[in-house]
């Protein structure tokens, strides 16, 4: 019987100094200590740019008060509302160029169903996991009475995506293509879906 011999293996050890990076606004940023040098530079390049910028007058003037005519407006109180669906589709837009990845549901990379999974969790709306099981969930809707973020199942119900407007369909589609906009036509839908 041999011995076993065990290693720590090729990885060095990192040592605790480790250069910051400091942006504005948004926090401090570690990195290895070999970047010491450009981390250096970019910190004076963002503090340069920061002094840089006109600093904004302390007392606003006033401004003149005008009165204008009333043209009888409609009221648009509530046209534009927040829906669960309009919430969904705005945070999966905020992921269009993000990779393919079967089986992931981000917030980095996705697969079909992870990413309307994940844009409709970012709503506050938990969906299952799979595009079988999504075609299942909310109210079916008809082709043609599609609205923004509805959910969409096409190739057999293997496939999911929300629709966007204007005949597209913002989806995760297949390996080696990030998140995209492509054509929906009424033959691809296996059935659509209104999340309520």
């Amino acid at each position: 019987m041999g011995a076993v011999a065990a290693s720590t293996g090729a990885m060095p050890a990192i040592p605790a100094m480790a250069a910051t990076i400091n942006i504005p606004g948004i926090g401090d940023f570690d990195v290895p200590p070999e970047f010491e040098q450009p981390v250096q530079q970019l910190n004076q390049q963002i503090q340069q740019a920061l002094t840089a910028m006109p600093v904004a007058p302390q007392a606003p003037m006033a401004a003149p008060q005008l009165q204008l005519p009333s043209f009888g407006a409609p009221n648009l109180q509530g046209m534009f509302q927040s829906t669960p669906a309009n919430i969904a589709l705005d945070a999966a837009k905020t992921k269009v160029g993000a990779q393919y990845s079967w089986g992931a549901a981000g917030p980095y990379s996705f697969d079909c169903s992870g990413l309307v999974q994940w844009a409709y969790r970012q709503a506050g709306v938990e969906l299952p996991r799979t595009s079988f099981e999504q075609s299942h969930v909310g109210a079916p809707v008809a082709f043609q009475e599609l609205q923004p973020g509805d959910i969409v199942i096409t190739n057999g119900g293997s496939h999911v995506g929300m629709y966007a407007g204007d005949g597209k369909l913002l989806n995760a589609v297949q390996s080696g293509d990030p998140v995209s906009y492509t054509t929906l036509r009424p033959d691809m839908v296996v059935t659509a879906r209104r999340i309520v």
